[in-house]
């Protein structure tokens, strides 16, 4: 029989608040980050409690660059690792609210909240956290286009409804906001009977989202031109597991999602350029906008009117300068990748990494 809903959550639920104690428990490397993050990241991650690191089953890096000042919402912010690094990145001015459904995961979050305000040094807590379910944000109190940046650190292949969970992600962000997250994807549509190991799911490999699903997902819910940011393949090194899951090849990705208006279905070629000005902190020499837009301080490039809006259009805009207008269009911008976020192109030997 298929799962309920209601089932499926207190699945979860009982395999991250009870089955799982720490990131060593997992039985897969799914959930875990296989690249390390950048200095910054580390720095902060320095002064995350040990209790909350321990129970942090991500599987990417979800936090991106430029986040002074800006409210962040978190889904699925489990023992609120994330959250941590984030406040400090935002400052005292900023704000981030973690919402996560399983009592166990928040009352590790909250258990820290004033011990990482003293370690921080704020006069007071910048970070909450909201007991609520990613597939009910309607249900939370939280205003339309309230946030700047939402993050999501391999939680929403542990949804049922994925499509609600990005329809309502969009609405909540701001105009020129973003939605930056990693997940699980496959390379092909999950079977039902897959789907009902609790194992799997719970391991974040039955609820993987098929990529070329999530595609249209993503722009069926308003995010028209998705961005992949870095992929990496997954093994999963469990022979029980392995069986199961047979030929399905899954793999980490990190994901872009911005709420711009006037984004087109295709990269189109307006005769635009940009030049970075070398000015975000975090990325002195180059910026990249995804796996395939590096740009490198004092170049002037090329650019599609997607890319130019993303910069233009967002919290980027001051750290570049800005050619060309909207006045003729070339055709097709022949400089953009395919969509597709992994492929033949990525080796199918993982790169070595481990749990942070």
């Amino acid at each position: 029989m298929e799962k309920t809903m209601s089932t499926l959550h207190n699945d979860v639920q009982d395999y991250y608040g009870k089955q799982l104690q720490k990131s060593e428990d997992l039985k897969t490397n799914a959930c875990c980050t296989l690249v390390a993050p950048p200095e910054h990241i580390l720095n902060a991650l320095k002064n995350v409690h040990d209790e909350v690191v321990a129970k942090y089953y991500g599987c990417g890096l979800t936090i991106p660059n430029e986040l002074k000042g800006l409210r962040i919402l978190d889904l699925g912010s489990g023992s609120g690792r994330d959250c941590y690094i984030a406040a400090q990145l935002v400052g005292e001015t900023g704000e981030v609210v973690g919402v996560d459904m399983t009592d166990e995961q928040l009352a590790v979050a909250k258990r820290h909240i004033e011990y990482h305000r003293e370690k921080f040094g704020f006069a007071k807590s910048n970070v909450s956290f909201v007991k609520g379910n990613i597939e009910q944000l309607d249900d939370l109190g939280f205003e339309d286009e309230s946030f700047d940046i939402i993050i999501s650190n391999c939680v929403i292949n542990l949804a049922q409804d994925k499509n609600k969970v990005l329809r309502d992600a969009y609405r909540l962000l701001k105009p020129g906001g973003e939605m930056y997250f990693s997940d699980v994807y496959s390379d092909r549509r999950i079977s039902k009977e897959l789907q009902e190991d609790k194992v799997l799911w719970g391991e974040c490999l039955s609820g993987a989202l098929y990529w070329n699903d999530f595609l249209r997902s993503a722009k069926n819910g308003g995010f028209t031109d998705p961005r992949a940011i870095e992929n990496k393949p997954i093994t999963i090194d469990n022979d029980e597991l392995e069986e199961k899951v047979g030929e399905i090849k899954f793999f980490s990705v990190t994901y872009r999602l911005f709420k711009i208006d006037g984004l087109e279905s295709d990269c189109e070629d307006y005769g635009q350029a940009v030049k970075y000005l070398g000015t975000i902190p975090t990325d002195p020499h180059a910026f990249d906008l995804d796996d395939h837009h590096h740009f490198p301080k004092g170049k002037i490039m090329s650019v599609c009117g997607n890319s130019y809006k993303m910069l233009h259009d967002t919290r980027y805009k001051k750290h570049f300068e800005f050619y060309g207008d909207w006045s003729t269009h070339y055709g097709i911008f022949e400089g953009c990748g395919g969509a597709m976020p992994f492929g033949n192109s990525i080796s199918d030997d993982c790169a070595d990494g481990s749990c942070c």
